[in-house]
């Protein structure tokens, strides 16, 4: 696992290559960045979307086969919730991280759903559920969700080092599990509203450690931390990679 000190020496080398694109660049960086994200956020939840399906959507193309409005209208649900919490990231005003803006980025991620609609949290244990480790009974989870945001709003918890702080808030949130339907999602979205705050892009859990992934939820907090930083670390190569593979391919025609 990366040391902190390894990832600010990796991040200073994307910043330079981010810095020396153009803006057309950049949209067509964050597109892919954001495809990556979505894609492989949902096959952690079990859904593997094709490139298609992520494109049209994305792009708002028109839906020749009805039975695709559904993926259609999730994929872009789950893009605007993306997109919301890199407009908060990039808020100047630095506004806390609070359980209501967790609620508020739910209700962009689960549109149509009563629960994030509303405010309210999940009233029932599901039997049937993709994520297998212990979660909080449904009258234990208003208490913890309260507990989650004074720890959200505690001065130490802000002054701390926003690594820890981001893999902390996407452990707390799996753990109360508030929602019947893309807490997983809102968990991971938390984790990344911190790091791009932090100046990090985000840590996109691959799906080929989606087993991993499940583990770690089982064990300390510790355990889902460094596959946060190892996947962080992943992102930030690949984007250096992608950088350095485009700057040889102009040499080389130039």
């Amino acid at each position: 696992m990366a040391t902190r000190a390894n990832l600010e020496e990796k991040l200073k080398v994307l910043e330079e290559h981010l810095a020396a694109q153009d803006e057309s660049v950049l949209a067509q960086f964050q597109e892919r960045l954001d495809m990556s994200w979505i894609f492989h956020d949902t096959a952690l939840e079990g859904t593997v979307l094709s490139f298609h399906e992520l494109k049209s959507a994305i792009d708002r193309d028109v839906v020749s086969d009805v039975s695709l409005i559904p993926t259609y209208d999730e994929i872009r649900a789950h893009k605007a919730s993306i997109d919301l919490a890199r407009e908060f990231a990039a808020n100047k005003k630095k506004h806390p991280i609070t359980v209501e803006l967790l609620k508020r980025l739910q209700s962009t991620l689960s549109p149509d759903d009563a629960e994030a609609r509303d405010g309210t949290w999940r009233k029932e244990t599901p039997v049937h559920r993709l994520y297998f480790h212990d979660i909080a009974v449904p009258d234990k989870i208003a208490g913890e969700m309260k507990k989650l945001d004074d720890w959200l709003q505690d001065p130490e918890t802000r002054k701390a080092n926003s690594l820890r702080t981001a893999s902390k808030l996407h452990f707390k949130l799996m753990q109360i599990f508030p929602f019947t339907k893309h807490t997983g999602k809102l968990a991971r979205l938390g984790m990344n509203l911190v790091l791009l705050r932090a100046g990090y892009p985000p840590a996109i859990i691959h799906s080929t450690e989606r087993q991993r992934y499940y583990e770690a939820l089982k064990g300390p907090s510790l355990t889902l931390h460094n596959l946060m930083v190892d996947s962080l670390e992943n992102s930030i190569e690949s984007a250096i990679k992608l950088f350095a593979e485009q700057r040889t391919g102009r040499r080389a025609m130039a």
